[in-house]
């Protein structure tokens, strides 16, 4: 049998794809000049794909309370620090990379970058909401902007020893540790915070935005966060079951999640129920903001056709290229896209929040240059406003943005991956 693409491979070949199909249609412009040649204040630095370098601090002084990636190597972070009027402003990234959720899947994991910090790449590019281009990211390119690196297997969540493999899942202490150090190094004194992740990033997101407001007790620092491609849905896959919630029971079981889920969620539902963002949001006081694709990449993948629930392969060709799905699998998929919809009804009544649902075939859309913005780059949009503009206008309070798109196929500005 053909060996399949692993899901945190999967996720970074739907992040990679995203990129390539915007490069492949645009030409370079002044601003994607201006974003490869300097970083935030005219830094130089080192230069890839219209993304500027920044280099990893390793934050040793977290080994001592327990606060360590699955192979017990330190956790780790990447700053490229503020400038000018951003110098008190920050945004906090959590990196995303899927999950593990068996002894097999977390050794393979441990003994890659998104188990150990000593295979994490040294360097790594800082593009979209990450950029330090005016032109590229106007609302935040001069924050200082730090991206915790994703280490423990579980959305930094996981508090948890196994001692048959000598993996840790610590992943709750990582977040205690770093953002503990953020805050001694200038963060105590911010402003403006903004956390934001992607796909398992943007899970943790959800699960730890509360939390991080809880480290500006006098609110003086206005904090929000932003949820990329984080809504994972407990939905039926195309066999009658729930993939995505065994896979999930698993992840919480295994890791010992169900103590850090939020306590409000807890205490009506089961844990695995309180790992699905629907079950959490509705609950959570910080201003929060969802950006997802309704035709998630990954969620096809991963949660409504994955390879166990579609033996016959009658899925492959959809999976694939969605001009290959017959009426009755679009269907399907949208009834999912109604599903996420109808999901966030309560949620978007809070004036706080914000929403950007696109009806596009993607995975992970504030990180790209290709998706972030509108000019440069190609943002979907939705009456008339790209990602970038919708965030922004939240964030400030420059404008109530609860942006729903109409369904597939009416959508021309999407970049679809598949």
């Amino acid at each position: 049998m053909r060996n399949r693409p692993s899901l945190p491979a999967l996720i970074a070949l739907a992040i990679l794809v995203g990129s390539y199909c915007w490069v492949a249609t645009s030409a370079a412009s002044p601003a994607v000049e201006d974003e490869l040649r300097s970083g935030a204040g005219g830094r130089t630095m080192r230069r890839r794909a219209a993304s500027v370098m920044v280099p990893i601090t390793i934050l040793k002084s977290a080994v001592s309370d327990g606060a360590v990636c699955m192979d017990g190597t330190p956790p780790a972070y990447n700053l490229d620090p503020g400038s000018g009027a951003g110098s008190k402003s920050w945004i906090v990234n959590l990196e995303g990379g899927a999950w593990c959720n068996s002894a097999k899947t977390c050794q393979l994991t441990k003994s890659s970058g998104r188990g150990s910090s000593d295979h994490m790449d040294k360097e790594i590019p800082f593009t979209g909401i990450m950029s330090s281009s005016s032109a590229v990211n106007p609302d935040f390119y001069n924050w200082n902007r730090v991206k915790i690196r994703y280490c423990d297997g579980g959305s930094f969540a996981g508090e948890a020893y196994d001692k048959d493999t000598g993996i840790y899942f610590r992943g709750q202490r990582i977040w205690n540790a770093v953002i503990r150090h953020l805050l001694s190094i200038g963060m105590a004194s911010a402003d403006q915070v903004l956390l934001t992740g992607c796909s398992s990033g943007g899970l943790a997101v959800i699960l730890h935005c509360d939390q991080l407001r809880a480290f500006f007790p006098s609110g003086t620092a206005v904090v929000k966060c932003i949820s990329d491609g984080g809504l994972y849905l407990d939905a039926v896959d195309v066999s009658g079951g729930r993939s995505l919630r065994s896979y999930f029971g698993d992840i919480v079981a295994m890791q010992g999640i169900a103590q850090n889920l939020p306590p409000a969620c807890t205490a009506r539902l089961d844990a695995t129920s309180c790992f699905f963002p629907q079950n959490i949001i509705d609950g959570i006081t910080t201003p929060l903001f969802l950006l997802n694709a309704a035709y998630d990449f990954i969620q096809i993948v991963l949660s409504l056709a994955p390879d166990r629930a579609d033996p016959s392969g009658a899925w492959r060709a959809c999976k694939s290229n969605r001009t290959a799905c017959s009426a009755s699998q679009m269907s399907f998929l949208q009834d999912f896209r109604d599903q996420m919809v109808a999901s966030v009804k309560g949620f978007s009544s809070s004036r706080g929040n914000g929403l950007f649902i696109s009806s596009c075939f993607a995975h992970c859309q504030s990180e790209q240059l290709g998706t972030w913005n509108t000019k440069p780059g190609g943002s979907p949009t939705i009456q008339n406003k790209g990602i970038a503009k919708s965030v922004g206008d939240w964030y400030f309070d420059r404008a109530e943005v609860k942006a729903i798109d109409c369904r597939y196929p009416c959508d021309n500005t999407c970049h679809h991956i598949i």
